[in-house]
């Protein structure tokens, strides 16, 4: 269960867990899957969508963490001085929230459907929140 795939919206995208870089962030999430919500434009971060968890604890530090994910790359940021989240990168982001610079855990690559990440990234800047599907892929 390396394959994870991605229903964004009318979009849907594959992609890999970063199993060997972020081993207890992705036990973690795949213990949720499938796993239905929501996913809105980014504020602070530039060209990336954003699930708010609130105060969501996990129970997970950081691991395989950075602030500028690669189009493709969704990160989990486990809480702290900001709010618990998700983020997908679709173009240069700096992860951001209102209280600075963050850094997110790096644990899912997507690696199919890329050639429509940034015309997913625009539906949700123009139209608004999308749902969202993560589920395990064969």
């Amino acid at each position: 269960m390396d394959r994870v795939r991605v229903t964004a919206g009318s979009f849907v995208f594959g992609g890999r867990f970063e199993t060997e870089a972020a081993p207890a962030t992705v036990a973690k999430f795949r213990s949720l899957l499938p796993w239905r919500s929501k996913i809105i434009h980014v504020r602070w971060s530039g060209e990336g969508c954003w699930i708010p968890l609130g105060s969501l604890d996990l129970g997970l530090g950081l691991e395989n963490h950075t602030s500028y994910p690669a189009p493709g790359h969704i990160l989990l940021y486990p809480g702290g001085i900001s709010e618990t989240e998700l983020i997908l990168a679709y173009g240069g982001v700096r992860f951001a929230s209102k209280v600075g610079q963050l850094a997110g855990n790096h644990f899912i690559t997507l690696t199919d459907g890329l050639e429509n990440l940034a015309s997913f990234g625009k539906t949700v800047l123009w139209q608004g929140a999308q749902d969202i599907l993560f589920e395990a892929a064969p």
